[in-house]
C-alpha cells in the first residue's frame, strides 16, 4: 500500500469511525432514554415495518451508488441519470406500500399499523435524494461532510423522537425520529456539495451501471429478506413485545459489528478499486483488513454478550430482561459480520456481482431452511441456529476468494485464529466473573475489566501483528495532519 493510499486509509478511517460511532452514539443513548418512556410492543410495531423499508431501499439504491463508485471514468450524466432514476423509483414504492398498508396491519393482527406505515414509509422518498451525493462523498473518500450530516441528524430526530414519547405519542415517536433523521440528513448532505443535479438523463448509462449495478440489488434484496425475515416471522408467530425484545437485542449487538464494518468497507471498497487488477498487492491489502477487522470486532462481540444480563438491566431496565436472553446468541451470530461482508466487498472489486448474486442465493436458501427448522422451538432457539447458519454461509463466502486471490477458508481461518483463541477465553472469564456480584454495575464493570484486561494483554504478550498494525495507524495519525 503506498504512502498515499495508507494516508486516505487512515484518514477516511478516522472520519468514517467518527461518522459512524457519534451518530450511533447518540442513536443508543436515544433508544435508551425512548425505551424507557415506551413499552417492548411499540419497538415492535416499527420491528414489523422493518422488512418494507429495508427492501425498498434496496431497489432504490439498485447497485447504483456501488456502480458510480467503482467506474473510474464516470461521468455527470452517470450521476444525473442515477438521481432521477432514485426519485422515480422511490414514489413508485412509497405508493405501493401505501396501497398495500392494510394488508400488512390485517397480517400482523395490528390495525394501528395501517396509520404508522402509510407515515413512516415517506422516508423512502427522502432518502433517494442523498444516494448520490453520499456516492460523491464516498469516491472522494470524503467522511469528515458525512460525519457532519449524520451528527447533525441525529442530534435533531433524537431530540424529536425523545420530545414526542415523553408527552405520550407511543409508536408515533419512533416514526417521527426517523422521518427528521433522513430529512435532515439530506438537508445538511446538499448544503455542503459542490454537485446538483441537470436535466440530463441517458439510458446508455443506465444499462451500463444497471449491468453491474443490478445484480447487486438483486443480492441486496436477498440479504436484506434475509436479515429481515427473522421480525417478519417473529411478529407473526410470536406477538409485537416478542418482537420489541428481539429488535432491541439486535440493535445493541449489531452496533459494534455493523458499524465497525461499514467504517472499514467504506474505506477499504475504493481503497481496493484502485487496486482492483494487482492480485497480490491486493491480497496482501485484503488480508491485512481482515484481520484487523476480526481483531478489534470478535473480543467486542464476545464481550457484550458476555456482560448482556447485567448491561440490559442496567441500560434499559429489568422490563426488558428478555432482550439480555437473546443478545448472547446474537451476538455469536453478528461477530461475523464482518468476515462475511469483506469476503463479499472483494467480488465486487472484482467486478463478479454474478458470482457475487450466485453466492447470496445459496446462502439464504440454507438460512430460511435452517430459520423455518427451528420456528417450532421458539424465538430463543431460532436465535441459536442463526449462528449455526452463519457459520456455514462463511464457508461458501470464502470459496470464491480462494479462488481469486488465493486467500480461501483455511487461510483466513489460520489468519484470525489468534483473535478467535483470545476472545473465547475471554469470554469465559468475563461471564463468569459477572455472576460473583449480585450488584449489576459492579457485575458489569468487572466484567468488563476482566474480559478485556485479558485479551488486550494476550494480544500484547503473543506479539500479535494486529497490535503492531494498529501502532503504526497511531504513529501516521500523530505525524500526518488529516
Amino acid at each position: 500500500m503506498s504512502e498515499s493510499l495508507t494516508h486516505k486509509t487512515i484518514r477516511g478511517t478516522i472520519w468514517s469511525s467518527a461518522e459512524r460511532f457519534t451518530a450511533q452514539g447518540i442513536n443508543l443513548l436515544v433508544l435508551v432514554v425512548i425505551a424507557r418512556l415506551l413499552s417492548p410492543k411499540e419497538f415492535g410495531l416499527i420491528g414489523m415495518l422493518a422488512i418494507f423499508l429495508a427492501i425498498s431501499q434496496s431497489l432504490i439504491d439498485s447497485g447504483f451508488s456501488q456502480a458510480l463508485i467503482r467506474k473510474q471514468d464516470r461521468t455527470n450524466i452517470d450521476k444525473n441519470t442515477v438521481f432521477y432514476f432514485n426519485i422515480v423509483v422511490s414514489i413508485v414504492l412509497y405508493l405501493l406500500l401505501y396501497l398495500i398498508s392494510p394488508w400488512v396491519a390485517s397480517f400482523y393482527d395490528e390495525p394501528q399499523l395501517n396509520e404508522v406505515m402509510k407515515v413512516a414509509c415517506l422516508v423512502i422518498i427522502i432518502d433517494s435524494f442523498a444516494v448520490v451525493q453520499r456516492a460523491n462523498y464516498t469516491i472522494a473518500i470524503d467522511f469528515k461532510t458525512q460525519t457532519k450530516a449524520t451528527f447533525i441528524s441525529a442530534v435533531v430526530s433524537g431530540s424529536v423522537g425523545i420530545l414526542f414519547a415523553y408527552y405520550g405519542y407511543g409508536v408515533w415517536a419512533l416514526v417521527y425520529q426517523q422521518l427528521s433523521n433522513s430529512l435532515m440528513n439530506v438537508i445538511v448532505l446538499w448544503s455542503f456539495s459542490s454537485w446538483y443535479p441537470k436535466f440530463i438523463y441517458s439510458w446508455k448509462s443506465f444499462h451500463e451501471l444497471f449491468g453491474f449495478g443490478s445484480k447487486l440489488m438483486l443480492s441486496g434484496i436477498l440479504d436484506t429478506l434475509y436479515r429481515y425475515i427473522y421480525q417478519l416471522v417473529i411478529g407473526k408467530a410470536f406477538s409485537a413485545e416478542n418482537l420489541g425484545y428481539y429488535t432491541n437485542a439486535h440493535k445493541f449487538s449489531d452496533f459494534p459489528s455493523s458499524n465497525l464494518t461499514s467504517i472499514l468497507q467504506r474505506v477499504i471498497y475504493p481503497i481496493l478499486c484502485n487496486i482492483q487488477d494487482e492480485d497480490e498487492r491486493l491480497a496482501r491489502a485484503y488480508r491485512k483488513f481482515l484481520r484487523l477487522s476480526a481483531f478489534v470486532i470478535f473480543p467486542l462481540m464476545f464481550g457484550i454478550a458476555a456482560v448482556a444480563n447485567p448491561f440490559v438491566d442496567i441500560v434499559l431496565g429489568e422490563q426488558w430482561h428478555f432482550t439480555a436472553v437473546l443478545m448472547v446468541p446474537v451476538c455469536f451470530q453478528m461477530l461475523w459480520y464482518p468476515i462475511h461482508s469483506i469476503n463479499l466487498n472483494l467480488l465486487q472489486v472484482k467486478g463478479r456481482s454474478d458470482l457475487f448474486l450466485r453466492l447470496e442465493i445459496i446462502k439464504k436458501i440454507i438460512g430460511v431452511t435452517v430459520l423455518f427448522s427451528s420456528l417450532p422451538f421458539g424465538l430463543l432457539v431460532m436465535c441459536y441456529t442463526s449462528v449455526l447458519s452463519s457459520i456455514l454461509c462463511l464457508g461458501i463466502n470464502t470459496y470464491y476468494t480462494g479462488k481469486l486471490i488465493g486467500v480461501g477458508f483455511f487461510r483466513q481461518m489460520k489468519d484470525i485464529s489468534g483473535t478467535i483463541i483470545l476472545s473465547i477465553i475471554s469470554f469465559i472469564l468475563a461471564y463468569r466473573t459477572s455472576f460473583l456480584f449480585s450488584n449489576n454495575i459492579l457485575s458489569l464493570t468487572v466484567g468488563c475489566l476482566v474480559g478485556g484486561g485479558f485479551f488486550i494483554t494476550g494480544a500484547i504478550l503473543f506479539r500479535m501483528n494486529e497490535v503492531s498494525y494498529i501502532k503504526e495507524l497511531i504513529r501516521k495519525c500523530l505525524m500526518k495532519k488529516l
